[in-house]
């Protein structure tokens, strides 16, 4: 995490030739099998392959920056979840990254999906997902996208505000049909991540308040309605987190509230989402849990809390998106230029720029989000040298990969591959300074598919409604 600065990140650190986790590798060419996808492999000649394709045919076929994503790596760890939450619910959150195929794919495979916006629904249901394995998040969901849940017949809403739920039953009563939602609620635990991704602490926009008695009034006021339908209750700590002892906190303050609610009114709600947010590894510095490590301490937890509380284990649900898909990408940039740069106390950093940046990857410039990199093109017989991989927007702070050492000839022209690309990245794209976004593929079994095509200038300009003078290209 960086060391943030009033000024923004770029300023802090400036005096650190490295962060003390990143150690000097013995060989620059050597990848960390934590932090790829299970198919990537550095060929005898020296570029990367993915899925069987090489990444210098790839980006001389499709250009650069490029997102690929390894189908048969998603499809391992969507298994994997599936399985070893055999008997609870699991599902895919799409806001990590979807496309109609992406959706087929987590169909296939037997999980439901999470969406929150009319866009990412419209997606699944383009992309064939039965509409009853989906839930629909979102802190202000607007009429439109309600109503189109409810006409879809989504599986169940996850309700944030009262005024969502006087929206819900108006829409229900219009249509003459009945919704199914579940509560989301605000635990107040601290997640050990970001400010900015910790979801389940009181000084933010999610959810209801168990401390201040909202989430109670909420819940009574979806038992009492005559259209809706109430689940159960929804809690997400945050992302990126390492370990359980968050959810434990969660589960034991979501189920004494399902307590209460029963002592209230004599209902006992069947059902528990503990929400996702189960980290990846970025770096050498991270270490996450297996999805069997994972499930075995949460099916303690909620039934240890069950026990306590004297009440039915409830039927429970959790929602991986990163961790199904963040590992499964890798992103490719072509090098453009490398310049040395000396820093306080003798130290240098080599700057190395490459053809994409903040607008496909803003995650670094949002968060302080660390990543890593290789060169993918080739190897070197060069030692290793202190290198920031920046991009080439307008921003200080357009910086991709903070710290990382790559070998000392790394030269324009050269690839460089980002792992654990998946999520959060492409999804979270944008077109500042007027550059399109990248496309993304998928690789399997040696073949390459296209999930989204790359953008255009054709593509910018149809939305710009001003008058045409003339075309420079």
């Amino acid at each position: 995490m960086t060391h943030m600065h009033v000024a923004g990140s770029v300023h802090a650190d400036v005096a650190s030739a490295g962060p003390q986790w990143l150690a000097v590798p013995t060989d620059v060419n050597e990848l960390d099998r934590r932090l790829w996808s299970t198919t990537v492999e550095r060929q005898e000649e020296g570029p990367l392959s993915i899925g069987g394709v090489d990444v210098v045919d790839l980006a001389g076929q499709l250009g650069t920056p490029l997102y690929v994503i390894d189908e048969a790596d998603f499809r391992t760890r969507a298994r994997a979840f599936r399985d070893a939450f055999a008997g609870w619910d699991v599902y895919y959150a799409g806001k990590a990254f979807i496309t109609r195929a992406l959706a087929g794919w987590v169909d296939e495979e037997g999980l439901f999906l999470d969406v929150c916006t009319e866009g990412e629904l419209c997606t699944a249901l383009e992309g064939g997902f039965d509409a009853a394995r989906i839930g629909m998040h979102g802190n202000n969901k607007s009429v439109r996208e309600l109503e189109m849940a409810l006409r879809a017949g989504v599986g169940r809403i996850i309700v944030d505000s009262l005024d969502e739920i006087d929206r819900i039953e108006t829409l229900c009563r219009e249509h003459e049909t009945r919704a199914r939602v579940m509560v989301r609620v605000t635990p107040g635990v601290e997640a050990h991540t970001h400010e900015y991704i910790a979801t389940a602490h009181e000084d933010q926009k999610f959810g209801f308040s168990i401390a201040n008695g909202a989430a109670m009034v909420a819940m009574v006021r979806c038992h009492a309605s005559p259209v809706i339908d109430l689940l159960g209750i929804h809690s997400h700590i945050g992302s990126q987190i390492f370990d359980t002892g968050g959810f434990e906190v969660a589960a034991r303050r979501t189920m004494k509230l399902l307590t209460q609610f029963r002592q209230a009114t004599g209902t006992v709600l069947p059902e528990l989402d503990l929400g996702g947010g189960f980290g990846i590894a970025y770096t050498s510095q991270d270490s996450p849990s297996a999805p069997e490590a994972l499930a075995a301490d949460l099916r303690e937890i909620v039934e240890t809390e069950a026990r306590a509380h004297q009440m039915p284990v409830p039927h429970t649900s959790i929602e991986p998106g990163r961790a199904i898909v963040g590992p499964a990408g890798t992103a490719i940039y072509t090098v453009g230029t490398v310049k040395p740069v000396d820093l306080d106390g003798g130290a240098q950093r080599v700057y190395v720029s490459v053809d994409g940046g903040m607008s496909d990857n803003i995650r670094p410039a949002l968060y302080a989000a660390e990543y890593s990199a290789t060169l993918a093109n080739r190897v070197s017989d060069r030692g290793p040298v202190l290198c920031r991989v920046v991009g080439k927007h307008c921003e200080g702070g357009d910086i991709l990969v903070r710290d990382e050492y790559l070998p000392a000839d790394i030269r324009p022209g050269d690839l460089l591959a980002v792992p654990a690309s998946g999520a959060y990245s492409r999804s979270m794209a944008s077109n500042y300074n007027h550059v399109p976004r990248p496309p993304v593929i998928a690789v399997n079994g040696a073949e390459w598919s296209t999930l989204l095509r790359r953008e255009t200038l054709d593509d910018l300009l149809a939305l710009d409604q001003g008058p045409v003078v003339g075309d420079p290209r």
